[in-house]
C-alpha cells in the first residue's frame, strides 16, 4: 500500500521535492512553502499513514521523544519504496526533500538506509534520539538541518549529534541555528532558501 498524497505537476525532469509535514498537518501543509522555497519544481507530499489521537504521522511513537522502532523501520521501508515510485514516474532531474519534525524524523531515516534517492535534504527540526548505523551511501549528499535553540522537543545536544554523524559519514551538511522553539520561523525559510539555491 502507497500513500495518499498531494502533487503539483511540473514537466518530466523538472526537479522533484519531496515534503514531509509535521505530526498533526497533512499532506496540503507545506505545497506552498514548497513552491516558494524551489520554483518550477515537482512537488509531491505524502500523507502520514499513522494516526495518534487523530494527528497524522509517519511512524508511532510510545511517549515524547521515544520512538516505536520496529514502526520506524516500516515506515522508513515503505517511505523509501515510495519516494522510488515517484522517482521512476518523474524521470526528475534531482531530486531534493524537505521535513518538518515528525516529517524531518523520517526523512532522516530514509537517508539513513537509501541515501541514493536523495541529492539534496532540508531536516527542519528533527529529533533522532538513537545512533543511527554507519551509511557510506551519505559521502557527498548535501543535508541542511535547522533548529531552535529553545526547542523543548528537539533538544540542541540531540540536533548537534545528528549534525555531527552526517558530518561523519561525509555529507556535505550544515547546521543553521534560530532563536526559537519547535515552530518554522522567517529567518530559518531564508537559510533553507539559500541552501537549496547554493
Amino acid at each position: 500500500m502507497s500513500y495518499t498524497f498531494a502533487e503539483v505537476v511540473a514537466p518530466k525532469g523538472a526537479p522533484l521535492f519531496f515534503l514531509f509535514h509535521g505530526t498533526g498537518g497533512d499532506e496540503n501543509d507545506l505545497l506552498d512553502l514548497g513552491g516558494q522555497l524551489l520554483p518550477g519544481a515537482h512537488l509531491v507530499s505524502p500523507r502520514g499513514d499513522v494516526s495518534e489521537h487523530g494527528a497524522l504521522r509517519f511512524f508511532r511513537r510510545t511517549g515524547e521523544g521515544l520512538y516505536d522502532m520496529a514502526d520506524l523501520e516500516r515506515g522508513t521501508a515503505k517511505m523509501a519504496s515510495f519516494l522510488r515510485e515517484r522517482i521512476a514516474a518523474t524521470e526528475p532531474s534531482s531530486v531534493t526533500a524537505l521535513g518538518f519534525s515528525n516529517g524531518a524524523n523520517i526523512l532522516a531515516s530514509v537517508l539513513f538506509l537509501a541515501p541514493e534517492l536523495i541529492d539534496r535534504a532540508v531536516l527542519m527540526h528533527p529529533l533522532i534520539p538513537f545512533q543511527p548505523d554507519p551509511q557510506p551511501g551519505l559521502k557527498g549528499r548535501k543535508v541542511q538541518i535547522t533548529a531552535g535553540r529553545a526547542d523543548p522537543i528537539a533538544p540542541v545536544a540531540r540536533t548537534e549529534t545528528l549534525f555531527d554523524y552526517f558530518v561523519a559519514q561525509g555529507a556535505e551538511a550544515r547546521l543553521d541555528w534560530q532563536e526559537g522553539g519547535h515552530q518554522i520561523r522567517q529567518p530559518e525559510l531564508l537559510a533553507v532558501r539559500d541552501f537549496l539555491a547554493a
